[in-house]
């Protein structure tokens, strides 16, 4: 199939005018013949070293002769033409030859260049889109893509026909309007709303972790429902490569398959994308996966420290004129400073910014407190929430339920469970009653069977398990997103009403938080979320793309709205471009950096992060004869003085 695209679609005809290429008429970019030959392995350290080794190189430039020869070596023998202008002093070490990787790809920068290309292209941004009218008189030069040719009127201006990229004015709305209206969670990027322009339909300003995100989560999401299905899912499997390489935990033996799917996806956006977006950045991104094979994966090689470590470094300048010694003085002063603190009793190190969940992943609340008395039955629900999911009221769980089986026998197992949730808070309150004075009954189990205090502390902010939650009502006043939570809780599946078998099922669950509450048992301190959730028969979706659509407007469970707060994982939700009043779930990033102020160690290897977003995109099984380079839903093209 890589073939038949390389040979019909990616070069077409080789006639190439000698007046508009540099490449004369003898050099054709294709002559014509279908490739069959696999493709060569990357050259080793041997081989190019022999090649660059006699290369006539002053202070790291090339002289030579003009003719692209290198130098006769005294064997008599010709070397191949050069294709090497600079040789690296690196290469006067003696082991610089022998290393399988020399020179680690700069993924940021690779992912930063992508993305910019991408969006430029897409939305026709004027100065950096990989679009017009050159282009287009070079598609014609080279004889390919005739439907794209522009066309003059006669007012001197020119038509360019609308490309199967080209979005019309109403898309390009769509595609800004859902980045514009995205709410991330506390750390995950920047406010991505500052990045769109709606009045010029063009995003601006974008840094590298800007790009990071928008390539990785948010292009698969703002393209739904706005271009032709093979385009958008040959997008989509791009973006998803990058969320993949980005991951902290790689399979070794998936990597062969992610570099025959990008070859693939690049031959595949051949298809579509001009010849002119495909830069050396875009080329190197079928690199990246060698790499990872051997030197690891690309979290441990990023420039993402080293670049704002550079921040740091010009912040001491104070002489413009001479900025490298204010950037000595400054660092050399930094140091004297930092060894004079060790001497220096209560003192924290300057320049090591302290976080923000320090010492909250047990929990604390943040802002908004409050002293409230609950709705009793509210302060029941929470109660019983808290006794079934503490490890030392499990054996008085067990206990209650064979006392209510053997003084029930024959009822079904629905009854009893409903009889259980219905009574046992009571029961546990009358036993440790009983057991006042045993020494074998431990004080925390007799704490949790009285029940918490009345008075209940709330709050609209709160930290805990490296997470900042938020209540929904304080997300409608942020320009932040903290209020989604998902939990993964096992529940009890019947069949019919007279089924007295049961089959335990773990499903997801999505809600938004409505209050948060710290329930007081004595010395015991319990935070809560009480939350809205969404229904999972109604409201819950996996579309054929991937993605989990939920809606937000469903209210399911509501004789459950409780959950502990360190049960909770963030989640955020974006607005479905494709449909309206629908959301996708998005997984949020936790932070746990105060790893001490965690007393349980099994506790802290629960916090294992979720897998990365992803989407299932199908295999594409497209008849490239039928691909067709215009776009027929719409005839906004773009007009060239």
């Amino acid at each position: 199939m890589v073939v038949k695209l390389q040979e019909k679609y990616i070069y077409g005809s080789s006639k190439i005018s000698s007046k508009k290429s540099p490449i004369s008429q003898e050099k054709k970019v294709f002559n014509g013949k279908t490739e069959e030959r696999t493709a060569r392995k990357p050259l080793r350290g041997e081989t190019v070293f022999s090649r660059v080794e006699n290369l006539n190189v002053t202070f790291g430039k090339f002289k030579g002769n003009g003719k692209g020869k290198c130098k006769r070596k005294r064997t008599g023998t010709t070397p191949p033409k050069i294709i090497w202008k600079k040789r690296s002093i690196f290469w006067e070490l003696p082991y610089w030859k022998h290393l399988q990787v020399r020179h680690c790809l700069d993924v940021m920068h690779i992912e930063k260049n992508v993305c910019e290309s991408l969006i430029a292209l897409l939305l026709n941004i004027k100065g950096k889109s990989k679009d017009g009218i050159n282009v287009r008189e070079d598609m014609v030069e080279m004889g390919i893509r005739h439907e794209l040719a522009p066309i003059r009127n006669p007012r001197k201006r020119m038509y360019l026909p609308v490309a199967c990229y080209t979005m019309s004015k109403d898309e390009k709305t769509k595609f800004c309007k859902c980045l514009h209206g995205v709410k991330v969670t506390s750390g995950y990027s920047a406010n991505i709303k500052k990045l769109v322009s709606m009045k010029e339909l063009k995003l601006f300003g974008m840094k590298s972790h800007d790009c990071h995100v928008l390539m990785t989560h948010m292009i698969p999401i703002a393209i739904r429902g706005i271009l032709p299905d093979r385009i958008r899912h040959t997008i989509t499997k791009l973006c998803l490569f990058f969320n993949m390489i980005h991951s902290k935990v790689i399979d070794p033996e998936v990597l062969d398959s992610w570099e025959s799917d990008i070859i693939l996806t690049l031959c595949q956006l051949e298809m579509y994308f001009p010849p002119s977006f495909f830069d050396v950045m875009v080329h190197l991104t079928s690199h990246i996966v060698r790499e990872i094979k051997y030197c690891g994966p690309v979290f441990l090689r990023y420039m993402y420290p080293f670049e704002r470590y550079m921040g740091v470094l010009k912040g001491y300048v104070r002489n413009r004129h001479r900025p490298e010694g204010s950037i000595v003085e400054g660092y050399a002063t930094e140091e004297v400073i930092e060894y004079c603190t060790d001497y220096l009793q209560g003192v924290d190190s300057i320049g090591v910014p302290k976080s923000r969940h320090e010492g909250r992943l047990v929990g604390s609340g943040t802002i908004g407190l409050k002293k409230i008395i609950p709705n009793r039955e509210d302060l029941q629900l929470a109660h019983f929430t808290v006794l079934q999911h503490m490890t030392i009221i499990t054996p008085y769980i067990n206990e209650h339920k064979r006392t209510l089986e053997m003084s029930n026998h024959g009822r079904s197992n629905r009854w009893l469970v409903k009889e259980h949730n219905k009574t046992f808070s009571q029961w546990l309150k009358d036993k440790v009653r009983a057991s006042y004075g045993i020494d074998s009954v431990d004080q925390a189990v007799v704490h949790l069977g009285n029940g918490p205090e009345d008075l209940v502390a709330t709050y609209q902010g709160y930290d805990i398990n490296g997470y900042t939650f938020y209540t929904n009502q304080q997300d409608r006043k942020s320009t932040l997103q903290n209020s989604g939570v998902i939990v993964i809780a096992s529940t009890e599946v019947y069949g019919d009403s007279h089924d007295t078998r049961v089959r335990i099922a773990k499903e997801s669950y999505y809600g938004v938080i409505q209050e948060i509450w710290e329930l007081k048992y004595d010395y015991i301190i319990i935070p809560m979320l009480k939350c809205k959730w969404v229904d999972n028969q109604r409201g819950v979706k996996v579309d054929n793309d991937g993605f989990t659509i939920v809606d937000l407007s469903t209210n399911g469970y509501v004789s459950e709205p409780f959950i502990l707060a360190k049960q909770a994982t963030q989640v955020f939700y974006v607005e479905d471009p494709k449909e309206s009043g629908k959301h996708i779930v998005m997984h949020s990033k936790r932070h746990i950096l105060g790893v001490d102020d965690v007393v349980d160690e099994e506790e802290y290897n629960q916090f294992d992060e979720l897998p990365p977003f992803s989407i299932g995109i199908p295999s594409s099984n497209d008849d490239v004869d039928d691909t067709t380079y215009l776009r027929s839903d719409h005839n906004e093209g773009i007009w060239v003085s």
